[in-house]
Parts: C-alpha cells; structure tokens; sequence
C-alpha cells in the first residue's frame, strides 16, 4: 500500500489550507483513512479519522470545530480541510491508511504517507 499526501503549505494565522490523501494498491475493498501531525519537538498525534464508507468522523479535541475531513470522490482518498489555522497547527501532517480501525491508532498498524509541510504563521 502506498500512501501520498499534498496540499502543505504556509497560511497566516486564521487562514485555511486543505489536504488530500490517496492510498494505492490497497489490497482490501476499503481502507479506514485519517490524518496524524508532528510538531518539533513532539510526539506524533492523532487529529481526524473517517471510516471506510464516509461514516465514523472523528476528530481529536484540538481540531474540532475548525477542521473537516471527508472521503474524496476517488475511492480510497480522503480530504482534510483546515480553517481557523492557528500557530499551533504547524506541523508536518500525515496521512494514514488502515483496514481495520484498531490497525488505524497503532503505531506500526496501517500504511503512512510521507507528510506534508503545514506551517501557519502569527
């Protein structure tokens, strides 16, 4: 499985940037899907999850309200749009890709893209 992000880039804080994510070779009807980041300095930390149908949003309490993550209209993507940007979100983000929702929040479960620059300046 191979997992690709883009979309990063550098956004004033309150503005808005949006991620996309396509896992390929996925050897299973439908992956679970979501985003992780990794700020300097800091351990890796969830932020979205969506389910292998759409359903099953969910968002870390850092992000919510202010972040939005759907399935793309490809199958096996998924989109992360990030409004109300903070200096706090800078971090390089990651997509991953799971089959199982357990695999998802294991570290060494699923399939990891190689990040994307987010930096949000003040």
């Amino acid at each position: 499985v191979q997992v690709a992000e883009s979309g990063g880039g550098v956004v004033q804080a309150g503005g808005s940037l949006r991620l996309s994510c396509a896992a390929s070779g996925v050897p299973f009807n439908r992956a679970v899907m979501g985003w992780f980041r990794q700020a300097p300095g800091k351990t890796r930390e969830f932020v979205a999850q969506v389910g292998w149908n759409g359903g099953g949003i969910r968002y870390s309490d850092r992000v919510q309200g202010r972040f939005i993550a759907s399935r793309g209209d490809a199958e096996n993507t998924v989109v992360l749009q990030m409004n109300s940007l903070k200096p706090e979100d800078t971090a390089v983000y990651y997509c991953k890709a799971a089959r199982y929702l357990s695999d998802f929040y294991e570290s060494d479960g699923g399939s990891w893209g190689q990040g994307t620059q987010v930096t949000v300046s003040s």
